[in-house]
């Protein structure tokens, strides 16, 4: 191959995945495929892995549950994001909209045990460990973001990152994740994400880190 035609093959592949990488709001009917985009990319998460140690069925319960939670708590707050063809996806919660009232939350577990089985313990234990030191200041939270395995590190995730961190610098507001793996968790730090705590959601679990980004 000529190195002409090889440039051309790289700028088609560059352009396609430019095109693909477009961020936009997420639709309705998309987010059966939302939340198996984010079963994909968490699947082999060590948290994830922990919650759900069941390999032939962590998937589909995960995206079961995801599925769940954006349909009732993420998407009516209108910030989800996607990319062209669902390839990626970001749940972010605007200021104030990551409590759930304890009546909101009771209302959610018999579908969460429906769900979940007998994984929904370690599921509710995880939730509890996440909210148990949730910055009180307003700000931008990033529950779940990920890209389908065979279109990470093509800067989908960024692309995702990028409108909301925009914005919070703008506004000046900050924004805060727990990053779930040390790959993860680099994204975020080029992003400026700072490290504010390591945790776990069991004596046996895998670590976490909270992280929270100043608007700069």
């Amino acid at each position: 191959m000529s190195k002409s035609m090889a440039a051309a093959i790289s700028l088609t592949e560059d352009r396609r995945n430019l095109e693909l990488g477009s961020v936009r709001k997420l639709k309705a009917n998309e987010l059966r495929r939302f939340a198996e985009v984010l079963a994909l990319a968490f699947n082999d998460d060590p948290p994830t892995r922990w919650i759900l140690p069941d390999d032939n069925r962590r998937q589909a319960l995960l995206a079961k549950g995801l599925h769940l939670w954006a349909r009732k708590l993420w998407f009516p707050l209108g910030e989800c994001l996607t990319t062209e063809n669902v390839l990626g996806a970001a749940a972010w919660i605007p200021p104030g909209g990551w409590e759930i009232s304890p009546l909101r939350q009771l209302l959610l577990l018999p579908s969460m045990a429906l769900v979940f089985g007998r994984s929904t313990t370690r599921v509710v234990s995880a939730i509890l460990a996440l909210e148990a030191n949730h910055p009180k200041e307003a700000h931008f939270y990033l529950p779940f973001a990920g890209v389908i395995p065979e279109w990470q590190g093509k800067g989908l995730g960024t692309a995702l990152l990028a409108p909301v961190l925009e914005r919070c610098d703008s506004e000046g507001i900050p924004a805060y994740l727990e990053a779930s793996s040390p790959t993860n968790r680099r994204l975020y730090e080029r992003h400026g994400f700072v490290v504010t705590e390591e945790f776990s959601f069991g004596d046996d679990a895998p670590p976490l880190w909270r992280m929270w980004r100043a608007p700069n």
